[in-house]
């Protein structure tokens, strides 16, 4: 096609400029963005479960193989004495966010010092001193019936739920109900289906109270339906098993719990030791062996004295290795881990009902742990979350959680200073994202923030708990960054998105426009 002359009236049109122009604009929008993307993909919004971990809701399952599968299960034996309840309750759809977190598994490995860290900080030490206080007479009364020690019972409530404040929110019948009817283990959750009809059918929980972990935990003792069945205490005598809002009832439960794995009354669950330097040891806690044993061998408590009498006996663990903290637990630290199969889980119970019946602040073991990178309390993990968020990382919620998404953004925090990207989360990146924040201007404390944050979150029944590895109720894994918006300081994605194929469209606007009619 020809071009007709270009008038001497006008001034000759730079089309090469012109053309040029979108891709500059695009370029523009990219280098302004760039931050927030990369924020933002480090960091992947996650779904909050007793243990949040980021699934994806929007995933979905076949509703009408999940409806064939219910048909099924309403006409089998197993359902036949909460048929009624089956059917007034019967979810409309499955759940995909509880098979994701059924087969979660994560990406980093946590180490016994940081799982004990973010579960025996001074915060929960304080408030189990707290509800200690508060309810004595229920603890008490406790102790007299079941002989299990009322600071042991504390231990599992703080850790269970952070002593009622944490129970989860999914709901227990749904959550249930798709995981007897997709993946793994169906034959398991199909009896807790069975027995969480048969605990509203009892009218022991409310429906609308019955809200726990993915798997089905519930209460503020976190107990599968099946163990609530068989454990369940009535101790505040008003005709219901209600373990969502009697605490009464929940720590009365959570003592029978006890006592039927085996609790010892009036023993120690344990105590940390100190081994001779030239002692080749290994951790077998099942190898339990008289107290005589261990002082021949030379263990002594931290601070020299010998051994105790007030364990018949006990078996070593060494959740670290030989350099580590050493310590001689009993037949009660054996029931804490019948509780939830984890070893690292037992002795936080452990650590943290010694320190609240000591009312210390103290607490950290004699014995360091083998490491020059130490956990962070939840205190330290909120004051590094906000650092991350406040420097442009995008890690959801400032809630103490150290996930995932959490560690992600650590790794490109690390990358882009350059550190070693490991994603750890313990003191040397604390100290350095705190030093890097006091840099920024008109800018309030991590310590300010993080107490504010925890203050707004602490007293409502909107969260969930946390373990290390699979519990064996089904719980989910460690605990994961719970789900938020984008970053406050930076756009999100679908917004940059837009604003980019704005400027497009005005650029080809503009070359349109300067563009010479055809002849």
């Amino acid at each position: 096609m020809s071009l007709t002359p270009i008038p001497s009236s006008h001034k000759p049109f730079n089309r090469s400029a012109y053309f040029h122009l979108p891709l500059a604009l695009g370029l523009l929008a990219t280098v302004y963005i760039h931050p927030a993307l990369a924020a933002s993909e480090t960091a992947p919004t996650t779904t909050q479960t007793t243990q949040s971990s980021d699934l994806n809701s929007s995933d979905s399952l076949d509703n009408q193989q999940f409806q064939a599968c219910l048909d099924e299960l309403a006409q089998s034996d197993a359902f036949a004495s909460v048929q009624t309840t089956f059917n007034q309750y019967r979810p409309m759809t499955a759940d995909p966010s509880v098979i994701k977190a059924l087969n979660y598994q994560p990406e980093f490995r946590k180490q016994p010092w940081d799982y004990l860290a973010s579960l025996v900080d001074l915060e929960r030490v304080n408030d189990g001193i707290a509800a200690s206080e508060r309810y004595a007479d229920i603890l008490q009364g406790i102790e007299e019936q079941y002989g299990v020690n009322r600071y042991d019972v504390l231990g599992v409530w703080g850790v269970e739920s952070d002593f009622g404040t944490k129970l989860g929110q999914k709901d227990v019948i749904n959550s249930l109900a798709t995981l007897s009817c997709f993946d793994r283990r169906q034959s398991y959750f199909r009896g807790e289906y069975a027995s969480a009809l048969k605990i509203l059918q009892n009218g022991d929980i409310n429906a609308e109270d019955f809200k726990g972990s993915w798997a089905g935990a519930f209460g503020q003792t976190q107990f599968m339906p099946a163990t609530f069945l068989e454990l369940a205490q009535d101790f505040d005598g008003d005709g219901r098993k209600d373990l969502v809002n009697s605490q009464a009832d929940a720590l009365a439960s959570t003592a029978n719990f006890l006592k039927k794995r085996g609790y010892q009354a009036n023993q120690p669950w344990g105590y940390e030791v100190r081994l001779p330097a030239d002692l080749e040891a290994s951790s077998d806690r099942k190898n339990k062996q008289p107290m005589s044993h261990w002082r021949s061998l030379g263990i002594t408590l931290p601070d020299g004295r010998p051994l105790p009498d007030d364990l018949a006996q006990a078996g070593l663990l060494l959740p670290a290795g030989a350099e580590g903290p050493a310590f001689l637990v009993g037949r009660n630290f054996d029931a804490f881990y019948a509780y939830n199969a984890s070893e690292n889980y037992a002795l936080a119970i452990g650590h943290l009902s010694q320190l609240i019946a000591q009312k210390s602040n103290q607490v950290s073991f004699a014995t360091p742990w083998p490491t020059d990178d130490p956990g962070l309390s939840r205190k330290q993990s909120r004051e590094v979350q906000q650092a991350l968020h406040d420097l442009g990382y995008d890690i959801g919620e400032v809630d103490g959680f150290i996930g995932d998404g959490t560690r992600k953004a650590i790794q490109q925090y690390q990358t882009d200073n350059n550190l070693e990207a490991d994603g750890k989360a313990g003191q040397k990146i604390y100290q350095h994202l705190m030093q890097a924040v006091e840099k920024l201007p008109n800018r309030q404390s991590p310590a300010a923030i993080s107490d504010d944050a925890s203050q707004m979150s602490a007293p409502t029944q909107t969260a969930s708990g946390a373990s290390d590895g699979q519990n064996i109720d089904g719980s989910s894994p460690e605990n994961e960054d719970s789900s938020a918006s984008s970053s406050r300081l930076l756009p999100s994605k679908g917004v940059m998105a837009i604003i980019i194929s704005l400027l497009i469209l005005l650029s080809i606007i503009l070359v349109n426009k300067f563009k010479r009619p055809k002849p």
